[in-house]
């Protein structure tokens, strides 16, 4: 059903069904296969779905994982969100879209935080598993819990109880920061047991992980609809 589309000197996938839009935020495997397979069920559900290209091209489709691993720790925070800010001016201005929000994995999920805290034209945040350690590695610019408070648009954040890349302790903090928010709603998912990354398919041997991704999803598309619409 997608394209790939050219903004300004990026690249995009592009799933266009309708006037309702959701910017995608994708986790380590970049615009691989089952990212785009999202995008599509997105469309399918009416809402136009714009997937941003952390990599350049190259995703899980055409790299390994520790490849993409080695391109993560070169992201410059400043850098993504200007070009995700741009995908936001497209979808806005080129698309037509009346209201878009931002959906993010992993990765994504700590951008979506991040560009929804200084773009409040953001019409909802969803936030599967996103990486945001109190304790930031040297890529990471800012500091995606503090920053959330910022945000204005409504937040579905699905984490995993058994998550090695936040702890629990991290998570809570995120949780205190939405819920003192004086605007926009906080909706949470909690996975005893899954993993970080719970959503990618490649986890999903772990019956756990997969029955959290069935529970998670449909709830982010109904939240989705109910937010764009």
């Amino acid at each position: 059903m997608g394209v790939t589309v050219t903004v300004g000197e990026q690249d995009a996938y592009l799933a266009r069904v309708g006037r309702a839009g959701v910017l995608m935020l994708p986790m380590i495997t970049g615009i691989g296969e089952q990212v785009r397979a999202w995008a599509d069920e997105v469309a399918g559900e009416g809402i136009t779905a714009l997937v941003w290209d952390p990599f350049k091209g190259r995703s899980t489709d055409n790299a390994t994982r520790e490849e993409l691993g080695g391109m993560l720790r070169e992201l410059d925070d400043d850098a993504a969100l200007a070009e995700q800010g741009a995908l936001m001016d497209y979808l806005f201005e080129d698309l037509g879209c009346s209201k878009v929000g931002v959906i993010g994995w992993c990765l994504g999920g700590r951008f979506a935080f991040l560009l929804a805290a200084r773009d409040h034209r953001v019409a909802n945040v969803v936030a599967f598993h996103p990486t945001v350690p109190s304790e930031r590695p040297p890529h990471h610019t800012y500091d995606a819990i503090a920053e959330a408070a910022a945000i204005t648009a409504p937040v579905l954040v699905s984490y995993p109880s058994a998550d090695a890349a936040v702890p629990n302790a991290d998570f809570e903090t995120l949780q205190t920061v939405l819920q003192a928010r004086t605007v926009g709603a906080t909706f949470t998912q909690y996975f005893p047991g899954a993993d970080h990354g719970f959503s990618d398919k490649s986890r999903h041997g772990k019956d756990v992980n997969a029955d959290a991704f069935r529970l998670a999803w449909p709830q982010a598309l109904a939240f989705m609809r109910s937010t764009v619409a």
